[in-house]
């Protein structure tokens, strides 16, 4: 029987992020995978800037932009008849709006990129093998039983059909959207599975000419009559500019799935491109589904949930990989902790109080961005009638020089701009507040969102809100307020007459024997605040203190030092630690 810290099934983003997480932290951790490598269709691409902060923190972030398609290439989302055919509109997404923009550049040191999962996972996976993984190919979870000091998980090599036994800790379940962990443990889902049904066909095919001078991700065609629903709403997306494409095209949920052959691919290709010289390339075809459903709960004693295996969606908003390499970030570092008897494992139970509501926020969002469609397809006449013909001739109103004509097209203006709420939803993906025992509030109440809280991030210290970024220098060198922060540890940041805090966090240490870096921001301190943005930012008096988890989020603070520092400090940790 092979015995480890913590079993990790499932090498997708969260569990390889989980694994690569855990390695840094010198945690000792199995990945198994039923697979025989890695994702082999780019089926999650959009890459936040949150997320990518969790690379920057894992050191990875380089490596990610390397493999990036850029963002100043991602955000011209068009709505068109074909990629050959007229444009209805176009809507600048994903923080390419010069307002939106700025506000991107502002809230972090990170880019929003498009990094497609089969780029993403290798150099996820890569790293925590590099640090000490111990991955497992091609070898299935079997089930698991619990008992009070640890899992036993059976698992079965794929290549000799032998079954053997993994002892660990704790189990990690991040086998995706049929997870088989999430079924053992009995998780409660709420929620439907199999809502609406799409086809993608990944295909190469050189289309610079129709597409280089409004570079995107994402272009949507509309050719009422060719797909289900009479609408015949097709998407074309970018995998690597601009030669390497995947389809979304809808097929009847209700209905037998569809065979798909290699002639049918190719002639939605073309009928989607808009002209059929095009040599395309058919790479691969595959079915799945529209789901709307997450989970209350996201752990059973000693098993933990994360990724699609607790909240399963429609690619809308981007949203998929982004969560769950944030479920991840959340759940690493309590997990070294509890194992090297630092916290309680009362800390464990953070996980779901903090991130299930995340995850019921962001399967609701992406389903409702898909209904957020109709006002586009209203806009242009296409549910006043079922016939194909009389909706191209619905949409060829808007150009007409009448009433009709005039009203039309502002709906369409209108309804294109508000999509917004999926292609640039900045708030939905930086303004999570987390609520729990890791987070000691104090008097200090949740964020109160004085902008929309969906659009616009909006930099807050609160307890439980994640700490605002600030460039500060030392000696030449900027860095953001994130870089000394994380990386598996508790930070301090103070200011100048926040000396007493220092002792404070020696008394935290030999009380509880946890590492926390002390920072000083300020004239003659670790880093100076030349432009003044920390300032502005913390919400604090200099010699006030911020306590910052090691996901960078903020777990206390205190205005000044009215409290006395060491038992403030001790009983903040005490707390948080379940000590």
């Amino acid at each position: 029987m092979l015995e480890t810290d913590v079993l990790i099934v499932g090498s997708g983003p969260a569990g390889s992020t989980t694994a690569a997480l855990l390695s840094s932290y010198g945690i000792d951790n199995i990945l198994v995978t039923k697979y025989r490598w890695l994702a082999d269709t780019p089926r999650a691409h959009i890459t936040n800037q949150r997320t990518m902060e969790v690379l920057r923190d894992l050191g990875l972030e380089e490596q990610a932009m390397l493999q990036a398609t850029p963002n100043n290439l991602m955000g011209n989302t068009v709505f068109c008849t074909s990629l050959a055919g007229e444009e209805l509109g176009r809507l600048r997404g994903w923080g390419t709006d010069p307002l939106s923009h700025a506000r991107h550049r502002m809230a972090s040191p990170t880019e929003m990129v498009d990094l497609p999962q089969t780029y993403l996972e290798p150099i996820l996976f890569g790293a925590a093998c590099a640090r000490g993984t111990r991955a497992r190919l091609s070898t299935e979870y079997i089930d698991l039983v619990e008992d009070e000091s640890g899992v036993t998980a059976t698992v079965r090599d794929r290549m000799t059909d032998q079954t053997y036994q993994i002892r660990a800790k704790y189990l990690v379940g991040a086998d995706g959207g049929r997870s088989k962990v999430a079924e053992d443990i009995g998780l409660p889902m709420q929620g439907k599975m199999g809502v609406d049904g799409s086809i993608n066909i990944v295909f190469k095919a050189d289309l610079s000419k129709y597409v280089a001078h409004r570079p995107s991700v994402l272009y949507w065609v509309l050719q009422p009559g060719s797909n289900v629903g009479g609408i015949g709403m097709g998407l074309v997306r970018m995998v690597r500019p601009w030669n390497e494409w995947l389809i979304v095209w809808g097929y009847d949920i209700n209905a037998e799935p569809p065979q798909i052959t290699e002639d049918f691919a190719r002639g939605v290709a073309h009928s989607l491109i808009g002209d059929d010289t095009v040599p395309v390339e058919i790479v691969s075809m595959s079915l799945w589904t529209v789901n709307h459903m997450y989970a209350d709960r996201y752990s059973s004693r000693r098993v933990f949930c994360m990724g699609d295996a607790v909240h399963r969606h429609p690619p809308s908003n981007g949203l998929g990989s982004n969560t769950s390499i944030q479920d991840a970030f959340n759940l690493a570092w309590k997990l070294a902790l509890v194992l090297r008897g630092q916290a309680a494992p009362s800390l464990l139970e953070t996980f779901t109080q903090e991130r299930a509501p995340i995850g019921k926020q962001i399967v609701d969002r992406a389903n409702q961005s898909i209904g957020e469609f109709g006002p586009i397809f209203e806009s242009l006449g296409l549910l006043e009638t079922s016939e194909p013909v009389a909706m191209v001739a619905n949409m060829d109103a808007r150009k007409r020089d009448t009433a009709e004509g005039s009203r039309r097209r502002k709906a369409l203006r209108e309804a294109i701009a508000f999509k917004r709420y999926e292609f640039d939803a900045h708030g939905v993906e930086m303004n999570q507040h987390y609520q729990s025992q890791a987070v000691v509030a104090g008097d200090a109440t949740p964020s109160n969102f004085s902008e929309d809280r969906e659009l616009i991030y909006q930099a807050t210290t609160v307890p439980g809100a994640r700490l605002p970024h600030a460039w500060i220098e030392r000696d030449g060198k900027s860095v953001s307020t994130l870089d000394v922060t994380g990386h598996g540890q508790f930070t301090l940041i103070t200011g100048i007459g926040g000396d007493a805090w220092k002792g404070a966090v020696d008394a935290v240490r030999e009380r509880f024997g946890v590492d926390v870096r002390v920072v000083g921001i300020g004239p003659d301190l670790d880093w100076e605040d030349h432009f003044g943005d920390w300032a502005r930012a913390r919400h604090i008096e200099d010699n006030g203190a911020i306590v910052v988890r090691p996901d960078h989020f903020v777990a206390w603070r205190s205005q000044d030092l009215a409290l006395e520092p060491e038992p403030a400090l001790l009983a903040v940790f005490s707390a948080m630690l379940g000590r």
